[in-house]
């Protein structure tokens, strides 16, 4: 690798970070209105994260599943939010793509006044990188998870199902719950994917 190239991809690298939102505008009848480059590069990232997960998916086109389903749920918020200032302090979000290095996403709607059908939903899309992918030792500590807690995390972030978790580590769907419930007591976090979020932020 010569001096140049070599400057050139971290310059890359760290443009990368700062425009690192991927930026998905829809109308409320799933109409693409606007896809920015790196939407377009992490949807495909999703898509083929959810296709390895399930080969029998076909593709959904350019948007994959956990976008067009955190869509919905930002349809159906928006029959209940309908001023703009009802958004100011809320977001939908979920987490997912592949798991080694999920993508967070986060949806709002822009309301209009003539109606739902005529709102606006946004979906911004982020990498949490590597790094910080599972870094569920440092949550560990920040949050003073158990070992057990800690391996439902791990679990968690792969998108399995109580069930699926209870069978890996030999426990009852029960006890799971119990788990997730400390753990979002410890986290403050009120849903599965809000634990993910507070973990990866940590």
């Amino acid at each position: 690798m010569t001096e140049s190239t070599h400057h050139a991809d971290q310059s890359d690298g760290l443009a990368d970070q700062r425009a690192g939102s991927g930026i998905v505008v829809l109308t409320a009848a799933m109409q693409l209105l606007h896809m920015n480059r790196q939407a377009t590069e992490l949807a495909k990232k999703i898509n083929a994260a959810e296709q390895a997960g399930s080969a029998a998916r076909s593709a959904h086109g350019v948007l994959p599943t956990a976008l067009t389903e955190l869509c919905g749920e930002i349809i159906k918020a928006l029959h209940v939010r309908t001023e703009a200032k009802d958004w100011e302090q809320f977001e939908l979000k979920r987490v997912s793509g592949d798991p080694s290095q999920p993508i967070l996403l986060r949806g709002f709607g822009l309301p209009d006044r003539a109606g739902v059908e005529h709102a606006r939903l946004v979906v911004t899309m982020e990498e949490l990188g590597r790094r910080q992918s599972l870094n569920t030792d440092h949550a560990r500590e920040k949050f003073q998870l158990t070992n057990r807690e800690q391996a439902v995390v791990e679990h968690l972030a792969k998108g399995w199902t109580n069930k699926e978790i209870a069978n890996a580590l030999l426990i009852t769907e029960q006890t799971v719950k119990e788990h997730i419930k400390h753990i979002m007591r410890k986290t403050t976090a009120t849903t599965r994917t809000g634990i993910l979020v507070q973990i990866f932020n940590s």
